[in-house]
């Protein structure tokens, strides 16, 4: 084998390497979206399964507004059915959000159920879980952004294209998901 032959397959080990390091690169990227989106999701789960506790505890005290009830179990319903990608999920939590927020502004100008337990133990519960939402979302766009960016780079694009890499769809909700308030100098 002649010195030229030595230094081309030299030069071809390299540059499979090179391919393989990517590509590798690629899949823990691509994997790190989808653990970051599975994040997501057991919190949006989360929020979908306290809703109907919040609405049950304050039923009794809602007589005359259960319009503001049916439309938050209705509103959950369809975020609990919206699909599986950020693109599907994202207005559906949104008007969620929105609908929440309508119920713990009810809920916060009725001094009886500002002193419930239960009540107060579950707006926190949602709080608390609204944060962890907020957390999880951007955690996961930062997540896609490096991927996005890695699949659009060279020397990535140049393994990511034919491999078939696509982009990853961030999580975008027009408005901040409503946080609700909880008193706590009141539930003391």
């Amino acid at each position: 084998m002649t010195t030229a032959q030595i230094i081309g397959l030299a030069a071809l080990a390299l540059l499979i390497l090179i391919a393989i390091l990517l590509y590798n690169r690629l899949v823990r990227l691509r994997v790190g979206v989808k653990t970051a989106w599975a994040q997501i999701d057991a919190q949006l789960r989360r929020r979908h399964d306290l809703v109907p506790n919040l609405v049950a505890a304050v039923r009794g005290y809602f007589g005359h507004e259960s319009a503001v009830l049916e439309r938050v179990a209705a509103v959950r319903e369809r975020a609990v059915n919206a699909g599986d990608t950020p693109a599907q999920r994202a207005g559906a939590e949104q008007a969620l959000g929105a609908a929440l927020g309508q119920l713990i502004a009810r809920v916060e100008a009725m001094p009886e159920l500002k002193a419930d337990g239960t009540v107060l133990a579950l707006q926190e519960e949602l709080a608390t879980t609204e944060n962890r939402i907020a957390f999880s979302r951007q955690h996961y766009n930062e997540t896609v952004g490096r991927y996005n960016g890695a699949i659009e780079s060279i020397p990535d694009m140049l393994i990511a294209k034919p491999c078939g890499f696509r982009h990853a769809q961030f999580l975008e909700l027009d408005t901040p998901t409503t946080v609700p308030v909880v008193d706590l100098e009141r539930a003391a």
